[in-house]
């Protein structure tokens, strides 16, 4: 878990695949409406973001398949972790993402769930899903980079 100290942000679960499976743009900050053991369970590090995406119906928006773990320490009043989760944004927001997803082939996905000054937050980012040439086109891209910089290192080795 990553800590940076300038803006107090944790870094409790990133949605490393999404860059694979999307072109991500347009990023934004959400809030969300947890129940006390979610927020517990999230402290400890058991969320899943993998298959998690955001969706606005009538006037709200909506964190849907995020695994949130139980927590172990938990009574009868337990979550269930896969529940809809609400998210807190501006009316303006949810109208803008609304236009946006009704474009085809865009949708909204979840890329990093983060403590920031004690709430948990999370980034949406608009995405438009990558056919399998892509994404091997970006892996392609991704190797060249490695090698090249792996010359670089080694040429400023000798």
């Amino acid at each position: 878990m990553v800590m940076s100290v300038e803006n107090k942000i944790k870094i409790l679960s990133d949605n490393r695949g999404a860059g694979h499976h999307y072109y991500l743009s347009d990023r934004m900050e959400a809030g969300l409406v947890l129940t006390g053991t979610e927020v517990k369970s999230a402290r400890d590090g058991k969320i899943q973001l993998k298959d998690a995406y955001a969706e606005v119906t009538g006037n709200e928006a909506w964190l849907v398949n995020a695994h949130i773990g139980q927590y172990s320490h938990g009574n009868i009043m337990n979550h269930e972790p896969t529940r809809k989760r609400k998210l807190l944004l501006h009316r303006q927001e949810i109208t803008k993402l609304l236009a946006t997803t009704r474009e085809k082939g865009l949708t909204l996905v979840p890329t990093k769930l983060y403590l920031k000054e004690g709430r948990v937050k999370v980034e949406i980012a608009v995405g438009k899903g990558k056919k399998l040439h892509d994404k091997r086109e970006s892996e392609r891209e991704r190797e060249m980079d490695a090698e090249a910089r792996a010359g670089m290192r080694r040429r400023t080795k000798e």
